[in-house]
């Protein structure tokens, strides 16, 4: 029971998470390469850790709101 309950929670974060990429993507006129790096690192254990750097440095690059 609880593991239907707890794995029907998680694939619907997951669906979310697709759908928070796709919008990023659109928003931010990515490429779809970028989204399927964030998209297989979301599949491969410890891949979002890999992925963390180059997400870092992309937001750096942008500039300041202020």
């Amino acid at each position: 029971m609880a593991v239907s309950i707890v794995g029907a929670i998680h694939g619907g974060l997951f669906l979310l998470y697709c759908a928070v990429l796709w919008h990023a993507m659109t928003a931010n006129k990515r490429p779809v390469k970028w989204a399927v790096k964030y998209f297989i690192a979301a599949l491969v254990p410890f891949g979002p850790f890999v992925v963390d750097g180059s997400l870092k440095r992309e937001l750096a690059k942008l500039p300041d709101d202020d």
